[in-house]
């Protein structure tokens, strides 16, 4: 019997505005009520996270940083899985030869290194990679409420060595671009570390944390940790950063159905796409089977 629902957020529990809708958060408050213990499962940081679910008086447990951080209901840290400083400088020394821009992810701040004139135009071109409207231009873009919350999570360094004075934990390095084929041959460079994982949120970008943080393994831990067998868990996602979750033999692996064609390919069930409610589907389905509704 299903005892622990795990959910991605961007492309899974959030629809394309990175919302929570409210049909999605009462199927959540369904499970709960069946006495089921609910799980976010992603890549943001703890703050990305609170950003989008802070008015909806969800109590849950937080795998962050695509495994990089663990939080409990009371909003604990249990676990951290940071990159070594080393291992950053390795990855940002193979990073410097691609033009991309680079983000470190704290579990507070992001940081990024540049001129102010240069992070300003790396938010303008990040939202121009995400954003539903690629055509966004800039002044609409600067006025774009997802524009400004990242702009405020943002510090702004000179130079590599500043974050290592910083002696800030970094749980993840995310870099974006357009062009896939780079994002590509840059994968397969850094793949060739064993000591990193290399995973996606959406096709033009990839993160990269310590191959001890990804979200399988660490959900697996955390699940035993607290008393739960594989078979007792339900795993939600939709992109690359998932497909440890969903590759693993946890009871339910379920895809959305705008999920990466890899993803859907390892997944147990595929369920509806996030802007049809998908993730409420699923609960609604399981909790029809344990006669729960």
């Amino acid at each position: 019997m299903i005892k622990v629902i795990a959910s991605d957020m961007d492309g899974t529990l959030l629809n394309d505005n990175h919302q929570l809708e409210p049909e999605t958060l009462a199927a959540v408050r369904r499970a709960c009520g069946a006495g089921i213990r609910f799980m976010l499962a992603t890549g943001r940081n703890f703050q990305g996270a609170m950003e989008e679910i802070k008015d909806a008086d969800l109590i849950c447990d937080y795998i962050l940083g695509s495994g990089a951080e663990v939080r409990n209901p009371d909003k604990e840290v249990v676990y951290t899985a940071p990159m070594d400083m080393e291992l950053c400088s390795e990855v940002y020394e193979v990073l410097q030869k691609y033009p991309v821009s680079l983000v470190f992810c704290t579990d507070d701040y992001d940081y990024r290194i540049g001129t102010e004139e240069e992070i300003e135009e790396s938010f303008i071109r990040q939202l121009k990679v995400f954003h539903l409207d690629k055509d966004i231009d800039e002044k609409r873009a600067k006025n774009d409420p997802l524009y400004q919350r990242v702009k405020q999570m943002t510090k702004t360094i000179s130079e590599f060595d500043e974050l290592k004075d910083a002696g800030v934990p970094v749980y993840k390095i995310f870099l974006y671009s357009g062009d896939i084929s780079m994002l590509g041959r840059i994968r397969s460079e850094l793949e060739k570390n064993p000591d990193i994982a290399v995973a996606a949120s959406f096709e033009t970008n990839l993160e990269i944390t310590d191959v001890k943080a990804q979200k399988g393994p660490v959900l697996k831990q955390y699940i035993e940790s607290l008393g739960y067998t594989m078979d007792e868990v339900m795993v939600l996602g939709d992109s690359m950063n998932d497909y440890s979750m969903l590759s693993m033999d946890f009871c339910a692996t379920v895809a959305m159905e705008n999920a990466m064609p890899e993803v859907k390919s390892v997944a147990g069930y595929v369920t509806k796409s996030n802007e049809e409610l998908g993730v409420a589907y699923a609960i609604d389905k399981l909790l029809e089977q344990y006669g729960k509704m």
